[in-house]
């Protein structure tokens, strides 16, 4: 299983949004390094949801339903390609910006090395405290995805 971090502004599409909608399709994306990583989600790996700009923080998890296709915005460019994720749960107690780059153990992290990248890969060692930081807990996010 694979870790990814996606960002999406809380205005534009936020966590609500996400929630309401039950299954997103994660398009529009228009840098190679990230439609390299979009390309790179299989089913069933977990995504962390990450609230970018106005409240930086990552506020939920997410699972892959689909894995990636092309992106039904741009049809007649084969160039970019998207993905369709599903809410898993959201967490008790946002991560912020802020707290991540406090935690040593968090250092690398591309949220901090290429902050302005919209679809990451994360470390399993980096979701596993996030995850603690949310207060959410491995097994529950695998018990909730497989719902």
């Amino acid at each position: 299983m694979n870790y990814w971090l996606v960002k999406s502004e809380p205005d534009t599409y936020g966590w609500h949004h996400f929630i309401e909608q039950g299954r997103a399709t994660w398009d529009g994306v228009r840098n190679y390094q990230a439609r390299n990583n979009l390309k790179g989600m299989l089913i069933g790996d977990l995504v962390l949801f990450y609230h970018s700009v106005t409240s930086p923080a990552v506020v939920g998890l997410a699972t892959v339903v689909r894995s990636h296709f092309q992106d039904p915005t741009v049809p007649e460019d084969p160039r970019w390609v998207a993905v369709e994720l599903e809410p898993v749960m959201a967490f008790e107690k946002p991560v912020t910006l802020a707290h991540i780059k406090a935690e040593p153990m968090l250092a690398s992290i591309s949220l901090i090395k290429q902050s302005r990248l919209s679809v990451m890969p994360v470390r399993a060692d980096e979701f596993e405290l996030i995850l603690k930081m949310g207060q959410a807990t491995r097994e529950e996010a695998k018990v909730m995805s497989e719902l």
